[in-house]
C-alpha cells in the first residue's frame, strides 16, 4: 500500500477538524432551538393553565388583549427634555371648517405634535384628550383621538346639540412621559406600599403590637424586593389564588395580623423623568372658531330609543351633556326623581363593591331617598362595610371596599374581601343587583396582575349568571382624575380597556364613566362632582329599571 505524502495527511487532518467544528456548531444550534421550543412550550402551557383557571380565555383572546393595551412610543432614546412633546408648540386645526353644521354631523380635527425646539415629531404615543363644548349651555361631548403613529393625531367629534361649540384639546402626557409611566409600572410596582398591624399577647402575656410593611406577592416588577423564604408571612386566598405578603413581625406570629392600612409612597423618578411628568394636563393651542350647529330640516334627532339591556357596546361618544344633563347614546336612559329612584330600588338587594368612587353612589342613595336609613356597623367609614335599609320599600343597600391592595385608613384586615368571593357567595335572582368597580388602587401594578384579578371576577360572574340568569350585574369603569406616577389617567385607560375586553361577551351592563368625567367642565377629580354623580346614577337606575 503506497504511503501518503505529508501534505495529504495535513490536508486530511484540516478537513477533519473543519468537519468536526461544523458538526459542533450544528449541534449547538440544534440544542438552542430545542431549548427555545421548550421555553415557548412552557409559556404556552402556562397560558393554557391561565385560561383554564380563568374561565376559558383563549390564546387568541389573550393576543387580542395585547393589541388592546398596545401603545406607540418614541423610536429613539430621549436624551433631553427638548426632544419631548411641547404643549406650547403643539397645535390643532379644524379640517374643512364650514360656516354651519347640522346636528348629527361629524367634525374632524388634526393635532400636530411638536417638540420644545418647535420641530414636528415623527412618531406617536402622546396621550391627548379632546372635547367639544359650549360654556353658555353647559354642553360638552368627548372626542375620539386616533394616533396616526407619525406625530399627528385625528380627532372625531359628533355634533349632538343645537347651538354653538368650540374645540378644546389637552396634552395629558407626552409620549416620552408615557414611557416613564410604563417603565415604572413594569419595574417599580412596590412604590406604593402598605402597613400590616399585628396584635397579640407577648411572651410575658402583656399585649404587643407591631407594624410591618406589606404588599402583593409577585415575583417581578420590583415587588420581589419584599423578600423570599422565611422573611415574610403569606396570606393566600384558596379561592382566588391571590397572596398578600407582609414582612414577618419580630415577636408575634403570622396569625396575629389584625389591621391593614396604606403605608406610603416612594417616588422613583429621576430629575429628567420629573421634568417630563410636570408637563401633564396642559391645554394646547389651536383653532378657537365658534362652530354653529342647527337642527336639520327633517327634524332628525340623536336620541337613542334602544332599551337598556346587558351586553350593549359603549360607542364613542357614549353621550353628551346639555344644561348639565347627560344624554346617553348607549341606550334609552331617563332621569330619576326622588320618588322614581325609590320606586326603582323597591324590593331590591343592592350590593356595591369597589373603591370610594362607587361609595359615592351609596352616599347619593342614602342622601336622596328619605326612607333609606344607614346603620352604624361601628367600622371605619372609608373601607366599610356600610349598609342602609328601607323597611317601607323593602330595600337593602350594601357597600364594601374590594380586597387588597387598598389604599385606605387603618381598617380590619378580615373585612377586606375579594370581589370574586363575594360574587361566589351570592345566590342571585331577579331582586339582586351586584355593582362593582376595580381600578384606581391597581394603577401601579403590572397589567398581568390586574388581568388575573379581572378574569377571576369574570369567572365568578359567569357562574352567578349560570345559576341565576336574572341577576343584574353592573360594572363601573374608572373615571379620569389622577395625572401622576402613582395614578395617571394613562394607567386608568389601560385598565378600562382590560375591563371591556374581559366582559365584552358576558351578559353584564358596563357603565362607562370615562367620557362623562373627561369632557365635563368641572375641575377634574378622582371623586367626580355631584352633577356628574347624579348623571351616573340616572344611567345606573336606567340599567336596573329599563323602559
Amino acid at each position: 500500500m503506497p504511503s501518503k505524502s505529508k501534505t495529504d495527511v495535513e490536508s486530511h487532518q484540516e478537513h477533519f477538524h473543519k468537519k468536526r467544528s461544523y458538526l459542533w456548531k450544528l449541534f449547538a444550534v440544534l440544542c438552542l432551538l430545542v431549548m427555545c421550543f421548550l421555553v415557548v412550550l412552557s409559556y404556552l402551557g402556562n397560558e393554557r393553565k391561565l385560561e383554564r383557571r380563568n374561565s376559558a380565555i383563549s390564546l387568541d383572546d389573550y393576543s387580542r388583549l395585547q393589541q388592546v393595551v398596545y401603545w406607540d412610543g418614541p423610536n429613539r432614546s430621549i436624551t433631553n427634555l427638548s426632544m419631548s412633546t411641547s404643549p406650547t408648540h403643539t397645535t390643532f386645526i379644524i379640517e374643512n371648517l364650514k360656516e354651519s353644521y347640522q346636528t348629527g354631523e361629524e367634525l374632524f380635527v388634526t393635532v400636530y405634535a411638536k417638540n420644545f425646539d418647535n420641530k414636528s415629531k415623527n412618531y406617536g404615543g402622546d396621550f391627548f384628550q379632546a372635547k367639544l363644548f359650549c360654556s353658555k349651555t353647559k354642553a360638552s361631548v368627548f372626542g375620539e383621538v386616533v394616533d396616526l403613529l407619525n406625530g399627528s393625531y385625528s380627532v372625531r367629534f359628533l355634533l349632538p346639540w343645537v347651538g354653538e361649540a368650540q374645540v378644546a384639546v389637552r396634552l395629558i402626557h407626552s409620549s416620552e412621559a408615557v414611557q416613564v409611566l410604563k417603565h415604572h409600572r413594569d419595574t417599580d410596582s412596590g412604590k406604593v406600599f402598605f402597613n400590616g398591624y399585628y396584635e397579640g399577647p407577648g411572651p410575658n402575656k402583656p399585649r404587643l403590637s407591631e407594624t410591618v410593611m406589606c404588599n402583593v406577592k409577585w415575583d417581578k416588577n420590583g415587588l420581589e424586593s419584599m423578600g423570599t423564604g422565611d422573611c415574610c408571612c403569606e396570606y393566600s386566598d384558596p379561592r382566588t389564588g391571590e397572596t398578600w405578603l407582609c414582612q414577618r413581625p419580630k415577636l408575634l406570629p403570622c396569625s396575629a395580623l389584625v389591621y391593614h392600612s396604606m403605608g406610603g409612597y416612594r417616588n422613583p423618578l429621576t430629575n429628567k423623568e420629573k421634568m417630563l411628568m410636570e408637563q401633564a394636563n396642559k391645554g394646547i393651542n389651536g383653532d378657537r372658531s365658534i362652530i354653529k350647529i342647527f337642527q336639520p330640516h327633517e327634524n332628525e334627532t340623536t336620541d337613542v330609543k334602544e332599551k337598556c339591556r346587558p351586553g350593549l357596546h359603549t360607542p364613542v361618544p357614549a353621550g353628551f351633556y346639555l344644561n348639565d344633563v347627560w344624554t346617553s347614546f348607549v341606550c334609552g336612559t331617563r332621569h330619576f326623581t326622588t320618588q322614581t329612584t325609590a320606586d326603582c330600588l323597591k324590593d331590591k338587594h343592592i350590593y356595591m363593591m369597589g373603591d370610594s368612587t362607587i361609595r359615592q353612589w351609596f352616599e347619593f342613595f342614602v342622601k336622596t331617598v328619605p326612607t333609606l336609613k344607614q346603620m352604624n356597623l361601628h367600622v371605619p367609614y372609608q373601607a366599610g362595610p356600610l349598609i342602609a335599609v328601607d323597611v317601607e320599600n323593602n330595600i337593602d343597600l350594601h357597600w364594601r371596599a374590594h380586597g387588597v391592595p387598598l389604599r385606605t385608613l387603618k381598617t380590619a384586615f378580615a373585612n377586606l374581601h375579594y370581589i370574586s368571593n363575594e360574587i361566589d357567595d351570592q345566590a342571585g335572582g331577579p331582586h339582586t343587583v351586584f355593582i362593582f368597580n376595580l381600578g384606581p388602587h391597581f394603577t401601579t401594578y403590572p397589567l398581568d396582575f390586574y388581568t388575573r384579578r379581572v378574569l377571576r371576577i369574570r369567572k365568578a360572574v359567569l357562574a352567578l349568571l349560570q345559576r341565576a340568569p336574572d341577576t343584574t350585574i353592573i360594572i363601573k369603569t374608572i373615571n379620569t382624575g389622577y395625572k401622576d406616577i402613582f395614578g395617571s389617567d394613562w394607567y386608568s385607560l389601560q385598565l378600562n380597556r382590560i375591563l371591556h375586553w374581559a366582559f365584552q361577551d358576558v351578559g353584564v351592563y358596563i357603565l362607562d364613566v370615562w367620557q362623562m368625567t373627561s369632557c365635563h367642565y368641572s375641575e377634574e377629580n378622582i371623586h367626580p362632582c355631584p352633577v356628574i354623580v347624579k348623571n351616573e346614577i340616572d344611567i345606573l337606575l336606567s340599567f336596573i329599571c329599563p323602559v
